[in-house]
């Protein structure tokens, strides 16, 4: 990319985001956006020099050059170890907004049951739809499978099959999980850190995903895991109920 497209010399104006896509808008109108994927980081004064360091920027503060105190300068650096993420630009908001609308669907932390109801249709497994980005934007493998345990939710159950009262139920869930993750500074698993270093601990609060074969929190009985569109998942039987469709093996 072209320096003026990772906004070399810009003056950032403000930064949006919409599902994972988080974007950095200049005051000329130019934006950046910054897809993490699987282990992509933005670092805020760190120091990552290593092969997987892709974008460093050095970040002023201009506001400290009109005191008695010189401007304050740190480095800002994105860097993708697995190179699941990405950098996009745009030239100008316009064309960052009708793409964002062309490919994502409403975002995970606002969804509201109406619009999830639109979205959820046809005979694709439930667990599957919540990773399809144009379905809600931002929900990921761990946070679909807490989502679901929350509404009551067999994953395997067909999009076609789940009442209005279990849409509603499910977004619902997943505001409250994310929000929750939030709070807690995201789940640590491996690698994730925050843009200041820090690890989350959401994953404390996790009551099914990674926690295959163990009691449930909510009745006691054994977790059960499958992979459905690829990803593992796990589930409590006795808590998440619902006609289910074809295509899983189970695993205790």
């Amino acid at each position: 990319m072209a320096p003026s497209e990772l906004l070399d010399g810009a003056t950032v104006h403000s930064i949006a985001r919409h599902g994972k896509r988080l974007a950095i808008i200049a005051a000329d109108g130019r934006c950046l956006v910054v897809q993490l994927g699987m282990s992509g980081q933005l670092i805020a004064g760190g120091n990552a020099s290593d092969s997987h360091q892709h974008v460093t920027w050095l970040v002023t503060n201009p506001a400290r050059g009109r005191s008695i105190n010189p401007p304050t300068s740190i480095p800002l650096i994105f860097r993708d170890p697995r190179r699941f993420g990405g950098l996009t630009a745009y030239g100008n908001t316009a064309s960052l907004y009708e793409s964002w609308n062309a490919e994502l669907g409403p975002d995970a932390l606002t969804i509201q049951a109406q619009a999830l109801r639109a979205a959820m249709t046809g005979a694709r497994a439930v667990k599957v739809a919540l990773l399809d980005q144009t379905i809600v934007a931002g929900v990921g493998n761990i946070y679909a499978d807490e989502s679901l345990h929350v509404a009551g939710i067999d994953p395997r159950m067909r999009c076609d099959q789940l009442s209005p009262q279990r849409v509603t139920a499910l977004a619902l869930a997943i505001r409250t999980i994310l929000n929750r993750a939030i709070k807690h500074g995201g789940s640590t698993l491996r690698d994730y850190r925050s843009g200041l270093g820090a690890a989350g601990t959401a994953q404390a609060l996790h009551a099914v995903y990674g926690r295959a074969g163990e009691p449930c929190r909510s009745c006691g009985q054994s977790l059960h895991e499958t992979r459905l569109g690829g990803r593992t998942t796990v589930w409590c039987r006795s808590c998440q109920t619902g006609v289910t469709s074809v295509g899983a093996t189970d695993r205790k």
